[in-house]
Order: structure tokens, then C-alpha cells, then sequence
């Protein structure tokens, strides 16, 4: 899904940016619901996901905005956006390459409390330490 750049800034502009001038975003994959991620985007990163198709966000570590995949090769490829009723947070369903998770799971949300313990319940589908150097 892409947008032009007059119907992206106009998107931008009519969203409710808490947090420092930031509104949550979630990736979903498109094909299995499962959620991928949780981020930030600023009005820039919303911009440019919505006209290259691309995600970008906004990186709190960072404090930069950021290309999702510019390292990695792992992008997400937008097929649908959704707002919530504030207009403070987006929903992407996304066809995801790879893994979206920096520690090399195909979704971030790959631990499960078990009692007081974390349990991984997927495998790694990328060495990190081979992907970021």
C-alpha cells in the first residue's frame, strides 16, 4: 500500500501525537494476525511508511528515524493500515521478510510466562550476531 505524498501528509497531519510528539505503532502480520511488534513513529516516520510502502519508525534508542530492514534486509511491506478511535495509535498489517525481532525471532512477542518464568515458544529464524555487526 502506498500513498501519495499530498494524501500521506494529510493522514500525518490528523493524527494525535502523544509521547513526545509520537503515536504508537503495532506491525501485525498480514497472513496470521500474529503481532510482530510494538514501536514509535513520529509525524516523519508515518510520513514516508505511507508513501514507500515501507515501515519506518521512530527509534527512542536511537533517537533517530529508522528504516525497518536498513541493516537487516528484514523490511515490512505495508498492505493495510487501521486508527484507532483516538488517532493515537496505528495498526499495519504487514508482509514481514525475515524476522521483525532484533534477537532474531520472527515476532518480538516470542516469550510466554509460564508461573514466574519466560518461556521461548519460537525458534530464531536469523543469527543476530552474524546480521548486526
Amino acid at each position: 500500500m502506498k500513498l501519495s505524498q499530498e494524501e500521506a501528509e494529510d493522514v500525518a497531519k490528523q493524527l494525535n501525537y502523544r509521547h513526545n510528539g509520537l503515536v504508537l505503532a503495532i506491525a501485525q502480520d498480514l497472513n496470521t494476525s500474529q503481532v510482530l511488534m510494538v514501536a514509535f513513529m513520529n509525524e516523519e516516520a508515518v510520513r514516508k511508511s505511507l508513501t514507500t510502502g515501507i515501515m519506518h519508525y521512530w527509534s527512542l534508542e536511537r533517537n533517530r528515524l529508522w528504516k525497518k530492514g536498513e541493516q537487516s534486509g528484514n523490511f515490512q511491506y505495508i498492505e493495510e493500515v487501521l486508527v484507532d478511535c483516538d488517532f493515537d495509535a496505528l495498526l499495519f498489517k504487514v508482509q514481514q521478510i525475515g524476522g521483525a525481532c532484533h534477537h532474531g525471532f520472527f515476532s518480538c512477542f516470542h516469550r510466554k510466562i509460564m508461573g514466574n518464568q519466560f518461556e521461548t515458544i519460537e525458534a530464531q529464524v536469523f543469527d543476530p550476531r552474524k546480521v548486526y555487526k
